[in-house]
This record gives C-alpha cells, sequence and structure tokens, in this order.
C-alpha cells in the first residue's frame, strides 16, 4: 500500500479513449446591454479659496495723495503768485502758471450764474460722483486693473476741488498751456492737478470699458445640445481570450473515428465493391 495522493477528479470528465485534454473554460465578462442606462459620472469637488475682494485701503491711498498733491499745488499757487493773473512762464510761450479763479464748471461752465443756483448744482454734483465712484469700486473683479486705479484718481481731484467750492466759493487753477498756430496764440482754459487726475482716471476707465470681456456663454443656456464622450460602460473592450468551445463539441469520440467511410456511389452503381482500409 502506497502514501501517494490520488489527484483531484477533474470537473470535464475526458471521453474514453481520447488523449485529448479537457478545455479550460477562460473568464469572460458576460456583455453588457446596448440599451443599457449608464449612471451619470459624479462631478468632481473643486476646493473654492476665499473670494476677492476690492482693497478699500488702496482707494484711500490713492485718493488722498491726489488730494494732497492738489491742495498742496493750490496752496502753493495762492502763496507764489501774488495776485490774481499773475504770471509765472515755464517754457515760453507754451507752459506757464497763472493765478485764476473758477467760480463755474468745466470751460467755465454756468460761470455767469447767481450763488444761489451755482454752488447746491456743483455740490449736489460732486457729491453724487463721490458715491456712484464707491458703489463702482465694490464691485470691481480681479482682472480689472484700469478700473482700480481710474476710480480713485477721480475720486480724489472730485475731493479736491470739492473742497475749494465749501471752502472759497470757487476753484483754483494755476495751469496754464498755450499754443500758437496760424499766426495765431491759443490758449488752453486754466486747470489745476485735480483736472489733470480727473482725466487721467476718465481715461482708465474708458481703457476698462473697452478692454474688458465678458465671459463665454454655455452652450446649454443657448439651447446647444453637447455630444458627450462614449463611457467605458457603453464601449466593451474586446476580449483577448478567444471564447472556448462548448464541452460537448470539443473532441470525437474513439467510435467516431473509427467508423470506415461509406462506398462512393459511382462503385455501387458498376456493382463493384471497392475494398475497404483496414
Amino acid at each position: 500500500m502506497t502514501d501517494e495522493a490520488t489527484p483531484p477528479a477533474s470537473p470535464h470528465p475526458t471521453p474514453a479513449g481520447s488523449d485529448l485534454a479537457p478545455p479550460i473554460a477562460s473568464p469572460i465578462a458576460p456583455p453588457i446591454a446596448p440599451d443599457a442606462p449608464v449612471p451619470p459620472a459624479a462631478p468632481e469637488a473643486v476646493v473654492a479659496g476665499p473670494a476677492w475682494r476690492p482693497n478699500f485701503v488702496f482707494l484711500a491711498v490713492v485718493s488722498i495723495v491726489s488730494l494732497v498733491a492738489d491742495l498742496g499745488t493750490k496752496g502753493w499757487a495762492q502763496a507764489r503768485l501774488v495776485h490774481k493773473w499773475h504770471h509765472i512762464g515755464v517754457i515760453e510761450p507754451f507752459f506757464g502758471f497763472t493765478l485764476a479763479e473758477n467760480r463755474g464748471g468745466a470751460w467755465g461752465l454756468l460761470q455767469d450764474q447767481p450763488e444761489t443756483i451755482r454752488r447746491p448744482f456743483f455740490l449736489g454734483i460732486s457729491v453724487v460722483a463721490i458715491i456712484f465712484i464707491v458703489s463702482l469700486y465694490r464691485k470691481l473683479t480681479r482682472d480689472q486693473l484700469a478700473l482700480r486705479w481710474g476710480l480713485p484718481l477721480v475720486l480724489g481731484g472730485a475731493l479736491g476741488n470739492l473742497v475749494n467750492r465749501i471752502q472759497l466759493n470757487y476753484v483754483v487753477d494755476f495751469i496754464d498751456v498755450r499754443a500758437r498756430w496760424g499766426g495765431r496764440e491759443h490758449a488752453w482754459p486754466t486747470f489745476n492737478v485735480a483736472d489733470v487726475v480727473i482725466v487721467v482716471g476718465v481715461g482708465l476707465m474708458a481703457v476698462d470699458m473697452f478692454s474688458s470681456r465678458r465671459p463665454p456663454v454655455p452652450a446649454a443656456a443657448v439651447g446647444v445640445e453637447v455630444p458627450s464622450a462614449p463611457s467605458d460602460r457603453e464601449v466593451a473592450p474586446p476580449s483577448s481570450t478567444a471564447a472556448a468551445p462548448p464541452a460537448s463539441s470539443a473532441a470525437p469520440s474513439s467510435s467516431t473515428a473509427a467508423e470506415p467511410p461509406s462506398p462512393s456511389p459511382a462503385s455501387t452503381v458498376a456493382g463493384i465493391e471497392a475494398p475497404r482500409e483496414t
């Protein structure tokens, strides 16, 4: 009696008299029906950082610097230019300083109107402009760099002229620009530093208006259907393993293989029996 282990019985019995090995079943994934619903993919989690907000410290610093520059130069002009219309040439005859009192607006607007109309009008316009600038600054976005500089400049210039109207009931102008062509001399209306920073600020606002780009509108918002890429579940990958034949037809039996061939019709008709192979 030996201690040799008996091998386990194969789940696929081999037919008697056959030398063929039993087929090995390959694991093949069941096909997926083409009309099976595909579950939607879960959206990826987006970690959003803190929302960007305009810096009001920057607004205050730029506005105060513009205001101090305007009021300082106006004080210098009042102290250095002794009396009204006293002129100091810098680049004659094109550029110089001439003290002037502007009781109206730009280019002398409403200068001949009575005080009861002129003063409330310009004070109200200045207050409305300041409120508008501050409210617009609150709505700035990260990429509006030109408008971020333009609004504080306009605010500082408006405050400078407002202080003059409250204190003196007029605006101090002293920058005199002239040009000569066609044999005649042409003078630009006298202005001040507040007017300069206001013009620069308005120019930056115009740059922002023409350079800003609106975000693209999603296709779904305008009713356009965007084709989606096929899912991995919809297209089954080709199997690298060929399907094995059924076990019942895997190999012919020995009795079938040993059966002699039938005689041909020609030999039967002639009455001649062909010899059979042994």
